[in-house]
């Protein structure tokens, strides 16, 4: 009987692969993709800047410039995620995501023509679409599964937005190596490749209805909300989730939706904003992108070669793939506090023996040890804070407050990436392993936060985890008449 209950959310699980693919599938391919051609397109440029003044780019003026290429990525990944709070609530999250796929289309094809155009130019307003299109992608792909599930799927079915992304980063690590896209003539259309998940996502997202929690709550459509509830869960009787959503509805009040500084100075949603802003949209500092910068020096301590660097990457992709696809499993079964405290806890235990082994590295069997370490760090980010980061949010905000949390989690997000980006090597520079204190820092605070002070949101209703927050939000406050402010209309 459970087995058949199960089958009849076949419609959502397809769903959740649509948006997928076209969502942090094209994140998790557009970061990983630009390692293979960097210096197939350095050379395009200094063949360019040759050609329009007749001598050769600086080396200094060359890197500046792929530097840029690179790390505008984020900057449109930033412009994304602030436009996805207006773009989904005005016009809804399916059509924004239609929206969203004929951008990244657009930066395909700039990328396809930027060689015949000469124009670098047009690789830089690539990646700033593709960026957009990540950024705008990741934050309403959320709000549409969230929107979408039932509460005992919720957690399993929004944490796939990681394992879709760290899927797409894999096949960007595969199709870049040299045997395949990874040439002089082929990087045009390696850079372009994100055109064909956005097809495939704008084709097959028409078949599909807009999220009901959306349709019920924003728009007020009851019975477009149970046609769509009926279709995607087919179940013949929603009633219990037409009553949940009716409680959040009930307190509309005629308010309109709150905004990103409602959601900063309330306090009702005081300590949901620290959830989101330190464990959730903080994850950026838990040093998991460090530990990809540090992984090829310990790999060449260890006599890799540098020709095998390229498939030892895809392995460590792999691997953050694997651990994300069990913790999927695991989420509605373990919970998300335990989780993700116990993940930051574990981290940040395991980078402190990295910054002791890296001290003494000189000995001949430490480079292999560490190997074992980064392997195990990337296996507990996997396991813990990497899905439960993505799944949080969505679980600590009502319909009201949600689009307004999600671009402010998708700033800190991306700001925090790019601001990475620009400063950790120099950061290396002055500390050396040490850098890793700061991480190590970090995991040990978020740990302590997340177990001390998160309700637990398994299997519950966005309604009991507001009740649950509150008891946070409210602690020197007895009186319900101060909470009167919690009002959760999403309307304009």
């Amino acid at each position: 009987m459970k087995g058949r209950r199960q089958v009849r959310y076949w419609r959502l699980y397809l769903l959740t692969l649509v948006l997928g693919i076209g969502g942090s599938f094209q994140l998790g391919m557009q970061v990983s993709i630009m390692a293979s051609p960097a210096e197939h397109i350095q050379s395009f440029v200094n063949q360019t800047w040759l050609g329009r003044y007749e001598v050769p780019v600086s080396d200094s003026t060359n890197m500046l410039i792929w530097s840029f290429i690179v790390s505008v990525f984020s900057l449109g990944g930033w412009v994304g995620a602030i436009h996805s709070g207006s773009l989904s609530v005005t016009y809804g999250r399916k059509k924004a995501l239609l929206f969203n796929n004929i951008v990244a289309l657009v930066a395909a094809v700039l990328m396809v023509f930027s060689p015949m155009a000469k124009s670098f130019e047009m690789i830089l307003l690539g990646r700033f679409l593709y960026g957009y299109n990540a950024g705008l992608g990741w934050n309403i792909q959320l709000m549409y599964l969230g929107e979408s599930s039932p509460k005992k799927l919720r957690g399993f079915l929004t944490i796939t937005i990681t394992v879709f992304n760290n899927l797409g980063k894999v096949m960007g690590q595969i199709v870049g190596i040299k045997e395949l896209m990874g040439t002089d003539d082929m990087w045009p259309w390696l850079m372009a490749l994100g055109g064909l998940p956005a097809i495939l996502q704008f084709v097959t997202l028409l078949f599909f209805p807009e999220a009901p929690r959306y349709l019920y709550i924003d728009k007020g459509d009851t019975e477009g909300c149970k046609k769509a509830l009926h279709w995607l869960w087919q179940e013949d009787d929603v009633q219990m989730e037409m009553d949940d959503m009716g409680k959040e509805r009930a307190s509309m009040q005629g308010q309109n939706v709150k905004t990103i500084w409602d959601v900063l100075t309330s306090r009702c949603v005081r300590w949901q904003l620290l959830v989101l802003v330190i464990p959730c949209a903080g994850v950026q500092f838990c040093g998991f992108n460090a530990i990809y910068f540090y992984a090829f020096d310990i790999f060449r301590e260890a006599g890799v070669a540098e020709d095998k660097m390229h498939y030892l990457s895809i392995g460590i992709g792999t691997t953050d793939l694997l651990t994300i696809t069990l913790c999927s499993l695991l989420i509605d079964r373990a919970g998300r506090k335990m989780v993700m405290g116990y993940g930051y806890l574990l981290m940040g235990v395991i980078m402190s023996v990295l910054i002791v082994m890296l001290s003494i590295k000189d000995q001949y069997w430490v480079p292999y040890a560490n190997i074992a370490l980064i392997f195990s760090v990337i296996c507990v980010y996997g396991l813990g804070p990497s899905g439960i980061a993505s799944t949080l949010p969505a679980d600590i905000f009502l319909q009201a407050w949600r689009p307004s949390a999600y671009v402010i989690s998708g700033s800190i997000n991306w700001l925090s990436l790019f601001l990475i980006g620009m400063f950790f090597p120099f950061i290396v520079d002055g500390l050396g392993q040490f850098c890793f204190l700061i991480f190590v820092a970090y995991c040990l605070f978020s740990a302590a936060f997340v177990l001390y002070f998160l309700p637990e949101t398994k299997g519950k209703s966005t309604v009991e985890i507001m009740e649950d927050f509150n008891k946070l939000n409210y602690k020197n406050r007895g009186t319900d008449t101060e909470k009167a402010d919690f009002v959760m209309a999403t309307k304009f």
